[in-house]
């Protein structure tokens, strides 16, 4: 079994989260030191001939990091251009960029590349989606009937960039028509100290120990009660998760990088056993980019020898 580790992160042009300096030599040296398998990187700058050392991003961290690259530029200026992508300590097979933009103030694409990792053709789509809901919906159509049309149900598979999804209605349409599940949602190992959604959770609270009542009340049942911990304030943070259907855990905060709140950055994937997922808060992340970065353990079964 392999397991790679996989990091998500828009690295601002790289530039510094208030934007008055360059930030790609601390970028470079945190990734560096994170190890990752493969980098999905939105709004990286793919040509800049106002700066000249900001120029040819991609480039210079696959050289950094002894990786190889894919560069899909989608917005382009006269003197500069930047897009989506991904770096792979893996052989990237193939690449393509789709165009994706809804309307002519933004530019967006998907970047589509198919990395090999021993037997397995993994599917790495690096997305960076519009600020307007009605273009995401569009936006999310088109990567959706992309996939269907190219990706075999049986190859694995990983969505990530930023959605900027702040109200959080994309993940539906993943879900039913693509069989993903978002990693923050499902991993045994999450690293941010999240609280599932207070609403539900009070919830399956009341509901519950209603339920407990109802059996104590019932001797004929008094031998299946439910066994749940004492509640007081300090522990119930553990019931609401102890009670909390992982798939309604909500998307890791990413956004502003110095104090995140909102979920804006994403990662799906098919095919995988989650191993562990965090969003790298603090410094240096905090200073590299309005964004922070999610950083994922996955693992990758041996395809199964065939019958």
């Amino acid at each position: 079994m392999t397991v790679l580790r996989i990091v998500s992160y828009n690295i601002h042009k790289g530039k510094t989260a208030l934007g008055r300096r360059s930030s790609l030599l601390d970028l470079s040296a945190g990734l560096s030191g994170l190890k990752a398998d493969l980098v999905f990187l939105q709004e990286i700058q793919g040509r800049n001939e106002k700066e000249r050392h900001q120029h040819a991003q991609p480039a210079l961290l696959a050289g950094h990091l002894h990786m190889e690259v894919a560069y899909g530029c989608n917005a382009i200026r006269k003197k500069t251009d930047h897009g989506n992508a991904l770096l792979s300590k893996y052989e990237i097979i193939d690449h393509e960029n789709e165009d994706i933009s809804d309307h002519k103030l933004e530019q967006r694409g998907v970047l589509h590349a198919r990395v090999k990792i021993g037997e397995h053709c993994i599917h790495c789509f690096v997305v960076h989606l519009g600020l307007f809901h009605g273009s995401r919906i569009r936006q999310v159509a088109a990567i959706i009937e992309r996939i269907k049309r190219l990706v075999p149900e049986d190859e694995p598979l990983i969505i990530a960039g930023d959605f900027n999804d702040w109200n959080e209605k994309l993940a539906p349409f993943f879900a039913e028509e693509l069989g993903v599940h978002e990693v923050f949602a499902q991993t045994p190992l999450r690293l941010d100290d999240e609280l599932p959604r207070m609403k539900v959770s009070f919830k399956r609270l009341w509901d519950t120990f209603s339920f407990r009542k109802l059996m104590e009340t019932e001797k004929k049942l008094r031998s299946q009660r439910m066994k749940l911990p004492e509640i007081s304030l300090k522990t119930l943070p553990k019931v609401l998760k102890h009670l909390q259907d992982p798939e309604e855990l909500p998307p890791a905060r990413t956004f502003p990088a110095a104090f995140p709140w909102l979920r804006l950055d994403r990662m799906y994937q098919r095919g995988f056993e989650i191993r562990s997922a965090q969003v790298l808060k603090g410094r240096p992340w905090s200073k590299i980019s309005d964004h922070a970065p999610i950083c994922v353990e996955l693992a990758l079964a041996k395809p199964q020898a065939a019958a």
